[in-house]
């Protein structure tokens, strides 16, 4: 072969080579989007990097995840979700609650987006039907509110004395509140007990809220969805030092 037609073979084999990798698709990446913040999260975090591993996707190697954090402050989650449009990710996964599936799906109608912990995903909008989500929006409800009922129906037989018991949920998540406050409503009459409604989302309205139970002779307390894992230290201790029987949505 002569020095000519071998620089010639070299130079197809490398513009080839170069056009291959072109056509190679990029590492894709998972925008991952939650209305709390990272330390209470930790777990779930874990779990979704274990359940990602275990299909073949490791974070670093080949799928990169952009993570973006509401600290509690729903109101931020628009524009959290439209920066990860904008940053054109393979798919967007929502976890804190209702209000981050809900950003998501206003942000986009043609990125796949998977949710976690809704609460209810029809009544919110986000699916067709839980058979037939339909769009580009799936998941998997936590079915929080349906368990609410029995958590007050669990509370007033350890705290029999209570004949009025408050429930505290978040007014910034408003298609889980009012829906959980109907519930819990209908579970109270049905065993003759007074529902006490607390709205609050701040640190200091949660401290106005228990700082109420004594004027409001709530027995027992119920905190309602997960909405409030950012604030599960101050929402404990408080209810340690008021010595308010309390039950949770969860062990966290």
């Amino acid at each position: 072969m002569t020095r000519r037609k071998l620089l010639l073979l070299l130079g197809g084999a490398m513009t080839a080579s170069r056009v291959v990798r072109a056509q190679q698709k990029a590492m894709p990446v998972i925008g991952f989007l939650h209305g709390g913040s990272p330390e209470p999260a930790a777990p779930g975090v874990t779990a979704f990097r274990q359940g990602l591993s275990e299909n073949g996707y490791v974070e670093g190697q080949n799928v990169s995840i952009e993570y973006r954090w509401a600290e509690g402050s729903y109101d931020r989650l628009p524009a959290l979700a439209a920066n990860l449009v904008g940053r054109k990710v393979d798919l967007i996964v929502t976890s804190g609650g209702t209000p981050a599936a809900l950003a998501a799906k206003s942000a986009t109608s043609t990125i796949p987006i998977v949710f976690a912990f809704v609460a209810d995903p029809v009544a919110a909008g986000l699916v067709a039907s839980l058979a037939r989500p339909g769009a580009n929006v799936t998941g998997f409800s936590n079915i929080s509110n349906e368990l609410a009922p029995k958590r007050l129906e669990l509370l007033s037989e350890l705290v029999p004395q209570a004949r009025a018991i408050a429930l505290l949920v978040n007014p910034n998540n408003p298609t889980v509140a009012e829906a959980l406050i109907g519930d819990v409503q209908e579970a109270a009459r049905a065993k003759g007990l007074q529902l006490r409604i607390l709205r609050a989302a701040s640190e200091s309205e949660i401290d106005a809220a228990f700082a109420s139970l004594v004027e409001l002779q709530a027995g027992a307390l119920l905190v309602g969805a997960p909405t409030f894992l950012n604030r599960r230290e101050q929402i404990v201790a408080l209810a340690a030092r008021y010595a308010i029987p309390t039950i949770y949505d969860w062990r966290e």
